[in-house]
């Protein structure tokens, strides 16, 4: 056969003769609903996640026929808009062949201070006592309102001291939306004098100087890690610019509500204190990362950034409120900038750091919330404002996040160098009928302390002797009607859930931990080595901190993990050891 007869026989590519490309088509009436909906927003990349919530709340899930026209909008492979939207919580992805969720989404939430409160016997009598074809009932992680524990969300409205017949009355009233609380807002804040300090440091003001104060205040960051906050400033002006500043608001760690409680109170004096920290190092852009649990916050940010665009005091679109999507990783700020830039939330690794390779690879300045709250009072009224307090050999003051078996739940502003004496005692006490057992000093990352620790100054560096620290001092107080084991099994659940999955020794650790966990007895041994491997290889704090729990309810608790009758290492079982140490009172 001549050559010129073999032509169409041979293929001279891949995937020739295809009629439509490999993949998911695209949908022309999902790209024209998409394009609708985006009206003339900026195509940008790093937007995916601002765009996937405004299909998530227009349409009550995400499309796989949306997902590609988004896909096609930004100008993004398929394939990286499902691995971002199917990494955060907030997200109903559903396909072609499968039925959307319900309507209407009930999240109770699961951390401990809600489990303390019935959690579990809500969410039962939520599943049975709805139609799931209409709504949906789902456990969640720590929704930021401890204090008023046992808590759900009803769409974007949170139910606080929630019982079934509140949430049906709510569900019956279609009360889906968030409740905006009384707040000083932008006029009254500068009727007061806010933006003063703003505005003088703008005018006349030396950054070294401003840095200095800082220093001399104490000031360290109250995120959790607890970092002297001036020294950042110095390290990201030591970098060329452009230079970002990006708050770090994603307050997941369960048992901590404190910048929720500042920001649903006094936002301004949070924002002023961000731009000080923005006119300190030269910051083009203030990114502010706010969780999705907070939707009350978010709505007052968007109110108040408007005012403060009109009144001249920033230009516009200078402060970009980003929203979080259910991610607890998101917390670790290196996760958090991964988001900000529209990508899954995974930490980097270290070096480089975000001081010098931060938001879009330049430096970046990153503050908690808090943190910028006591910037702006530092700046206005002096270093004293924190110096002048002291107490057991501890300099400043704390906002204690308090809940879980205390009278009256909420946030308190102690001496640092308070005890878990002195913060039971802020709270009103011991809640009726309950005697002080065991706390968890600053989430569960800090793990579980007993009550013969009770003298220990709260600060950051005191706890780090007894295996904790005081992380964002999120306290939840245990008595003698809990169990310290189901506490501890409770937390490790909580890091099972939110590992981001990136490394083995996090996403295998805490899963193999559980169920260790759920024996009736513990495998001591076995979770120590287990516990060595998650601390020493793990890549950021998550998977580093998670072995608190278990190792200090082994150190703490041990009559609590062996199976009744089963000897301990001093020789006595459980029940025995509990009778030995009431003998002994």
């Amino acid at each position: 056969m001549a050559l010129d007869e073999k032509k169409g026989v041979w293929k001279s590519g891949r995937g020739k003769g295809r009629r439509t490309p490999k993949g998911r088509q695209l949908d022309d009436r999902a790209w024209e609903e998409v394009r609708a909906l985006l009206g003339d927003r900026p195509r940008r990349k790093d937007l995916l996640i601002e765009y996937l919530h405004l299909l998530q709340d227009t349409y009550g899930h995400l499309a796989a026929r949306h997902l590609r026209a988004l896909a096609e909008e930004l100008r993004l492979p398929m394939a990286h808009v499902w691995e971002v939207a199917s990494f955060y919580a907030h997200f109903d992805l559903v396909k072609e062949d499968e039925t959307p969720p319900p309507a209407l989404t009930v999240r109770v939430c699961d951390s401990l201070s809600c489990e303390l409160a019935g959690a579990q016997a809500l969410m039962q009598a939520l599943e049975d006592g709805v139609d799931p074809a209409q709504v949906r009932v789902l456990r969640a992680p720590c929704m930021g309102r401890c204090d008023t524990a046992p808590v759900c969300e009803l769409g974007h409205n949170h139910v606080d001291h929630a019982t079934p017949d509140k949430v049906q009355a709510a569900i019956a009233a279609g009360d889906t939306h968030p409740h905006v609380p009384d707040y000083e807002g932008f006029d009254a804040y500068r009727a007061a004098g806010g933006y003063q300090t703003l505005e003088r440091l703008r005018e006349s003001g030396d950054w070294e100087q401003v840095q200095e104060q800082v220093l001399a205040s104490g000031l360290r960051g109250l995120g959790g890690a607890g970092f002297p906050s001036g020294k950042k400033w110095g390290f990201v002006r030591a970098n060329p610019g452009p230079r970002y500043l990006a708050v770090n608001g994603d307050e997941g760690e369960p048992g901590t509500f404190k910048d929720r409680y500042y920001l649903e109170r006094t936002p301004h004096l949070f924002l002023e204190g961000m731009l000080i920290a923005a006119w300190a190092v030269e910051a083009e852009t203030c990114f502010i990362y706010m969780r999705d649990e907070y939707p009350a916050v978010l709505e007052i940010l968007r109110r108040e950034i408007v005012a403060l665009e009109r009144s001249g005091i920033v230009p516009a679109d200078y402060i970009d409120l980003r929203r979080g999507a259910g991610a607890y990783i998101c917390g670790e700020e290196s996760a958090m900038i991964e988001s900000i830039e529209g990508k899954r939330g995974l930490p980097r690794h270290r070096p480089p750091y975000v001081a010098q390779v931060g938001v879009f690879r330049r430096p970046t300045l990153v503050h908690n919330v808090e943190t910028l709250h006591w910037v702006a009072r530092v700046c206005r009224e002096g270093p004293e404002v924190l110096n002048a307090t002291r107490k057991n050999g501890r300099t400043g003051l704390r906002s204690f996040s308090v809940s879980g078996r205390v009278a009256k739940p909420g946030v308190y502003l102690l001496p640092a160098g308070s005890t878990i004496r002195d913060v039971i005692d802020a709270a009103g006490g011991m809640a009726e009928g309950h005697a002080f057992k065991a706390y968890q000093p600053g989430g569960p990352s800090s793990g579980l302390l007993p009550a013969s620790l009770d003298d220990v100054p709260l600060d950051f560096d005191t706890l780090q002797p007894h295996g904790s620290f005081i992380g964002s001092a999120a306290v939840v107080v245990l008595s003698d009607k809990d169990s310290a084991r189901a506490a501890a099994l409770n937390m490790l659940r909580f890091f099972e859930d939110e590992s981001c999955g990136q490394c083995t020794p996090c996403r295998v650790g805490c899963e193999k931990a559980v169920k260790l966990m759920q024996a009736d007895h513990w495998d001591q041994p076995l979770l120590e080595e287990l516990c060595t491997a998650m601390a020493d290889a793990s890549i950021c704090g998550l998977g580093q901190a998670a072995p608190n729990p278990i190792r200090l309810t082994m150190q703490h608790f041990a009559d609590e993990i062996v199976a009744p009758g089963t000897p301990n290492p001093d020789g006595y079982g459980t029940e025995q050891a509990m009778e030995r140490r009431e003998q002994d009172g």
